[in-house]
């Protein structure tokens, strides 16, 4: 069944009053009904062929979250066409690099983003610009207004389209190289829906609220497309105004009960004073995704929020958006853990020539299943290095403990190798964030003379302390082994994260990498070597 085919059998499903079930909420302000969805789904349609788009072709969306952007992507679903979902934080240089490599067609853009399309537009081989007004800024002569897609009839002759073809190109945040656009098919997306919405327990009377980006994996495949599944409600925050009195605002007008957060974003709701009274109650579970949750966020649920259950949510765009979830029963006894594979997904544990490795040994982590992406657009080389018989190359390392719970140690590429030893940053970072001192944390590897890689940690701390590095170097001596313990301890503000939630942790390397032989500002410098 493609996606398109389940929102019409769900529309068709719910005759009044249920016809009148919301879809979609945008930021509480802007609503459709199912059959509303549906119906500007196929206008949309009809004026997207007009603009001469095809069963194939690419169609670029570098929109913020508004009421259009779910009937544009449905829009170009029931056509065949591949909607390229677009960061809108992107460059110049790599919004030209996307484009070029999807080899879009048109680009349906807001206006106040033009100044990012405006370099290199000519550059990105791309026949047709459309514009989204969010301003009174004057049309360029170059762009067409978003009117064209407007006044049209339902498209009446939709192409054949399958579970196999391509619905949506997913690029990768690149924070390991350039980025690479994920293959989703109608196939993956009805897959993860089925997944999520077993997992997630949804229902008619669920209102899921993505308070981040739709362009991402986690905001629509996980938890937009299982909702609609359910026959449920979407609820999605404006972008770029994002403040935690205006999620309490929209969480008490739409009822919210599920609602997906990245970390950064529940340690600020659980500063704000009065939350256990604040938080409405129809809220009752909480989906972290980004990075693990630290031991003093679950303390403070529990205690401020003890009506929300908690889910960890880890996975990526390749490997079918998630692909294990630590449910809140198992927080207690499993803290370290990001949990046990979704529904109808495979998960295991690598060593270096793929072949499994034993219980508690480190390798990769490997995902299959029919939510995982039909492969890169265009990348033979890297197709070949991700998928391998069948299973999902993660790039992530990890381990299974004795209770069979998935532990992540880092990814492959974020390895330290000090003295002949791997050190994993993830088992530092656990400890780290443990201490009252410490409310997030990044370990990366720095040039040592000695020994090749050291340990680096950054930290961000709690509000009036300051850094003392001999006390978390001690900490880390009573809970590590001797070679596991950071050479440098440094303080920021603030870790640098994607749209994912996920640390940059190459930022933190090149900031940080000349530190064993220069003294920059604000870096503290080791008061010993060390023992190993």
């Amino acid at each position: 069944m493609t996606f398109t085919r389940l929102l019409d059998a769900v529309a068709d499903q719910l005759p009044p009053p249920g016809g009148d079930r919301i879809a979609v909420s945008f930021d509480g302000r802007e609503r459709l009904t199912y059959p509303e969805l549906r119906d500007k789904s196929l206008r949309y349609a009809t004026a997207l062929r007009e603009l001469g788009l095809g069963k194939g072709d690419r169609l670029g969306l570098m929109l913020f979250n508004d009421a259009e952007y779910v009937p544009l992507c449905f829009a170009a679903m029931r056509l065949g066409v591949v909607a390229v979902r677009l960061n809108f934080r992107l460059a110049p240089a790599e919004l030209k690099f996307i484009l070029a490599d999807s080899g879009s067609k048109a680009v349906i853009v807001h206006s106040s983003l033009l100044d990012r399309v405006e370099p290199v537009r000519a550059e990105t081989g791309v026949e047709t610009f459309v514009v989204r007004p969010d301003s009174a800024d004057p049309i360029p002569d170059w762009a067409l207004p978003f009117e064209v897609l407007l006044g049209r009839e339902p498209l009446a002759d939709a192409p054949e389209v399958t579970d196999a073809d391509p619905m949506s190109l997913l690029y990768t945040s690149g924070t390991t190289g350039l980025p690479k656009g994920a293959v989703w098919t109608h196939a993956n997306t009805v897959s993860t829906a089925t997944a999520q919405a077993l997992r997630w327990r949804f229902s008619p009377e669920t209102v899921a609220l993505v308070p981040g980006p739709l362009y991402h994996a986690g905001g629509f495949e996980a938890v937009t497309a299982p909702a609609f599944l359910m026959h449920g409600t979407v609820v999605c925050l404006r972008s770029g105004n994002f403040t935690v009195d205006r999620l309490l605002e929209v969480l008490e007008t739409e009822q919210v009960t599920d609602c997906l957060l990245f970390s950064f974003m529940l340690h600020d709701l659980l500063r704000v004073d009065g939350i256990e009274d604040r938080l409405p109650k129809s809220v009752t579970h909480f989906i972290i995704g980004g990075d693990t949750m630290m031991p003093w966020v679950v303390e403070e649920v529990r205690r401020k929020l003890p009506w929300v259950r908690l889910t960890q949510v880890y996975g990526l765009t390749e490997g079918g958006a998630i692909a294990t979830t630590l449910d809140d029963a198992d927080f207690d006894a499993q803290p370290k853990s990001v949990g046990r594979p979704v529904p109808l997904t495979e998960v295991r544990v690598a060593g270096l020539g793929l072949e499994p490795a034993e219980p508690g040994e480190v390798g990769e982590i490997l995902v299959r299943g029919p939510s995982v992406c039909g492969g890169y657009w265009n990348r033979p080389d890297a197709n070949r290095d991700t998928f391998v018989d069948g299973w999902c190359r993660t790039g992530d390392l990890g381990f299974v403990n004795p209770d069979g719970f998935l532990v992540l140690a880092g990814r492959a590429k974020d390895m330290i190798r000090s003295g002949g030893e791997n050190v994993y940053p993830a088992e530092i970072e656990r400890v780290l964030t443990q201490h009252p001192a410490v409310l997030d944390a990044a370990v990366v590897a720095v040039p040592d003379p000695k020994y090749l890689e050291a340990g680096c940690a950054v930290l961000v701390l709690a509000e009036g302390t300051a850094l003392d590095e001999a006390e978390l170097r001690a900490y880390c001596r009573e809970n590590l082994a001797t070679y596991k313990v950071p050479r440098y301890f440094v303080a920021q503000p603030e870790l640098p994260r994607n749209a994912s939630g996920k640390i940059l942790k190459f930022t933190l390397r090149d900031k940080y990498e000349k530190l064993g032989t220069t003294t920059e500002s604000g870096v503290t410098r080791p008061g010993e070597e060390g023992t190993r």
